[in-house]
């Protein structure tokens, strides 16, 4: 009788198969092509800083008289530049100058202080220095800053302030310290003082020919 076993799979199946599988392969393989293909894609958008500084401003300070003739700046000092940016001026009194002044009578004097630089002023202070007495032509008293009494009033657009405390002297103004004057002082920004001062009118014959100084120190801190 004859054997009824299946026969084992022979080279033709096998080749039957072979192209099946590389064309399953090779679809795989588009498909995962395709796949990181969209994944990699996109919009981008970007934007470069071509220019970035950095620079310091300057903080200068400038002076003049009332009728404006007269100017001192903090780079008048030595080297004419910011590397001190502290000067004197010797050119404009505050507190007018006369040497005639008699007992009740008031001398005021005007002055501008003016930011001349690009940073701001965030404050702004005027520290009177010792009061000294001179001139003892006739006068003996040695007092005669204690007699000199002073208002210093601070305007900027049309607002003015009084700085200087009710009842306050050349000599009182000596040891109170630095007056905090109005800030922030812009650049360009002007500011107007007036410098009111009148010898006492209990001022005797012992004042007679005396005179008075005191330095002032203005101060701009940015």
């Amino acid at each position: 009788m004859p054997s009824t076993t299946p026969a084992a799979p022979g080279p033709r199946r096998r080749r039957r198969l072979t192209p099946l599988a590389l064309l399953t392969g090779a679809l795989g393989a588009v498909v995962l092509a395709l796949s990181m293909n969209s994944s990699l894609a996109a919009f981008t958008a970007s934007i470069t800083n071509s220019i970035n500084t950095a620079a310091a401003g300057t903080l200068v300070m400038q002076e003049q008289n009332n009728a404006g003739t007269v100017t001192c700046t903090s780079t008048d000092g030595a080297g004419n530049n910011v590397a001190t940016n502290t000067a004197t001026c010797a050119t404009i009194n505050k507190y007018g100058g006369s040497t005639t002044m008699v007992p009740g009578q008031t001398v005021s004097t005007t002055v501008t202080i003016k930011n001349i630089g690009t940073a701001p002023a965030a404050t702004f202070t005027l520290a009177p220095s010792t009061c000294t007495q001179s001139g003892n032509v006739t006068g003996s008293a040695t007092d005669f800053c204690s007699k000199l009494n002073v208002v210093l009033s601070q305007t900027v657009g049309s607002t003015t302030t009084t700085i200087t405390p009710a009842g306050s002297t050349l000599a009182s103004l000596a040891t109170g310290g630095a007056l905090t004057l109005t800030a922030p002082v812009a650049p360009q920004a002007v500011v107007t003082f007036t410098f009111a001062v009148t010898i006492a009118a209990s001022a005797g014959n012992t004042y007679q020919g005396l005179a008075a100084s005191q330095p002032l120190v203005w101060t701009f801190t940015s």
